[in-house]
């Protein structure tokens, strides 16, 4: 009785696997991927021979580990997945996990390594003729090479189209993964995967200059948008059509798609969002001149960002309406704005901002005959810092001075209202991408991750033999980042037999008598009554941003766009203090 029980541990513990990682697919399906890890993690310790559904195990658990951002374990468990499916000669499943290392690489800030690896996922896709996996190599592709640009890009003050030649090398080789993409998914009629690749065409082109191409790019996204429905997409096409306008000098174009998005914004009930669009208004109507209009918006991005404790907002709408009122002549308000600022910067350790304030105050309060009004000597050196870097040649003849309006738009637009909600989105890039990942997994498409969960009571006993063959077969194991880049250097070559690895040192691997921990027990009696694959359901949309992170670009807050080309106004603002000092009239003593 005993031998026949030991016979089948093995494939007991396969059932159990099997029906453990059901209840996780599911549980992240509906949005519980902390839940579902646990699951997953389970069905692991549980074990199974049936290489499949661990090879999809390892693949959602790093899927769910990506979206939970533990990026580091999501990053092992694409790691056992690749090393699996290639020790399989499973290239369709190469082809993925490449791809999902790739994505995760790219969120890490390991860009090379990811370039790697998304050219190896567009290598095997290509060799198997598969058009809609070299269609998602070319996009993850294009992904890496725009993060890699903008991180590099960010360490400067360069604005768009003024970036160094390292990174417009990579801009430039993401539009043409971009533009790669873009005819493959005209030619299969997929108009979401334009849409996707018209915006993310617009972003690069961008960040080149070329503002023209991109507001083509952008319009055309925006269309596709409004045929699905989709209003954050909607919106997002909007902003980004905003700051193009912006850098060709026509604000008030821009002002139009920033109210846009606002209504928009409020439409989704995402606040953060709200306020981003008013801050993005308020800086509008101060580069044309409308200084009352600009304060009204200024002070609504201000509540907003109280609202949602974003002490940087705070800080941020406090320099704006500082620098605004001082246009208007309120220089009372406008040293209560620039203190308030100051206040902020130190609190939050904005080295930048402090200075920033410190010159605001000491300009105004000369301006008010004050006493005080000394620089400190990292303040001067900002101060020069600032007066020689100049701005874009469309904005160079713009000066924030009170004595030179320009038209005034009309007040009567139908922005005024308030909604509520808090989310956290970013304008850099179309998608993220990972969100193609994601919507397979939304769709229950386990073919697409190597294996059909449900589907595995019915392999054949021929592929568990095999299994079991390979089992005492191979060697070597992936652990460290040592062994991922090894691994990623193997991929140029073909001969499979020297890269396999040793499958009984795989977590997940099924040995005789084993079985579960009884804390486990527990997890599959929620199994038993379900039938798992009725019951599955989307994943919600995750805040993973543009450039595949979760983070946001720092000193930033969610109240400010990342694109926050109004670092531009601080550079306007050197000419205004050097103007204004003469055209603002002294008061009277008495």
């Amino acid at each position: 009785m005993s031998d026949n029980s030991e016979d089948q541990n093995p494939r007991d513990a396969g059932n159990m696997c099997l029906e453990l990682a059901l209840e996780g697919e599911r549980l992240c399906k509906a949005g519980d991927c902390r839940s579902g890890v646990a699951f997953f993690q389970a069905a692991v310790q549980a074990g199974t021979n049936d290489l499949r559904t661990l090879s999809a195990i390892y693949s959602q658990l790093g899927n769910a580990y990506f979206y939970l951002a533990d990026y580091p374990k999501a990053l092992h468990f694409h790691k056992l997945d690749l090393a699996l499916a290639r020790t399989l000669g499973d290239k369709p499943g190469e082809a993925k996990s490449s791809g999902n290392l790739g994505n995760t690489l790219k969120v890490m800030g390991n860009f090379d390594e990811a370039m790697i690896c998304c050219k190896r996922h567009l290598e095997i896709a290509r060799e198997l003729g598969d058009k809609l996996s070299e269609g998602r190599a070319l996009y993850n592709l294009g992904n890496v090479y725009h993060a890699k640009g903008k991180h590099i890009g960010r360490v400067g003050q360069q604005d768009p189209g003024e970036f160094p030649e390292e990174v417009k090398v990579c801009i430039e080789q993401a539009v043409k993964y971009y533009e790669e993409n873009l005819k493959l998914m005209k030619e299969l009629n997929d108009r979401a995967a334009v849409g996707r690749a018209c915006g993310n065409l617009g972003n690069t082109y961008y960040l080149l200059g070329n503002f023209k191409e991109a507001i083509q790019y952008h319009e055309e996204r925006l269309k596709i948008a409004r045929e699905f429905g989709d209003k954050s997409a909607e919106r997002r096409a909007n902003s980004n059509l905003g700051n193009s306008h912006v850098f060709l000098g026509e604000f008030e174009e821009a002002a139009d798609h920033y109210k846009r998005t606002l209504i928009l914004a409020q439409e989704l009930e995402d606040r953060a969002v709200e306020a981003q669009a008013c801050y993005s208004l308020g800086n509008t109507y101060t580069l044309l001149r409308d200084y009352n209009i600009a304060v009204d918006y200024h002070l609504r991005h201000l509540d907003i960002a109280q609202k949602l404790h974003d002490r940087i907002g705070e800080g941020r709408a406090c320099w704006s309406l500082g620098n605004v009122n001082l246009a208007l002549g309120n220089h009372e308000k406008a040293l209560y704005f620039a203190s308030k600022h100051l206040e902020i910067s130190k609190e939050i350790g904005d080295t930048v901002g402090q200075a920033t304030a410190q010159i605001n105050i000491v300009d105004i309060k000369k301006s008010l005959g004050m006493s005080n009004g000394q620089l400190s000597p990292d303040s001067k050196e900002l101060l020069n810092t600032i007066s020689n870097t100049q701005p874009s040649p469309q904005l160079r003849r713009y000066r924030l001075t009170p004595d030179n309006k320009g038209k005034v738009p009309s007040s009567n637009d139908k922005i005024y209202q308030s909604t509520s909600s808090v989310s956290k989105k970013s304008e850099n890039t179309e998608d993220d991408p990972f969100f193609d990942l994601l919507s397979r997994f939304q769709a229950g498409r386990m073919d697409d991750q190597r294996c059909t969960l449900g589907s595995s009571r019915n392999l054949e006993d021929k592929e568990n033999q095999n299994a079991n063959k390979l089992i005492s077969q191979i060697g070597g194991h992936v652990e460290s980042q040592d062994d991922l880049l090894d691994m990623i250097a193997g991929m140029q070559s073909k001969r499979m037999d020297e890269q396999r690895v040793e499958l009984e040192q795989l977590p997940g691997i099924a040995k005789p008598d084993s079985e579960p921990d009884d804390n486990f027990l527990e997890l599959l009696m929620r199994c038993q009554g379900e039938r798992l694959e009725d019951q599955r359901s989307e994943l919600p949309v995750s805040n993973i941003s543009s450039d595949g992170e979760s983070q946001r670009t720092p000193n930033r807050g969610p109240t400010v766009p990342d694109e926050d080309f109004f670092t531009l106004i601080m550079r306007l603002q050197s000419g205004r203090m050097e103007d204004q000092r003469a055209s603002v009239p002294m008061p009277k003593r008495n």
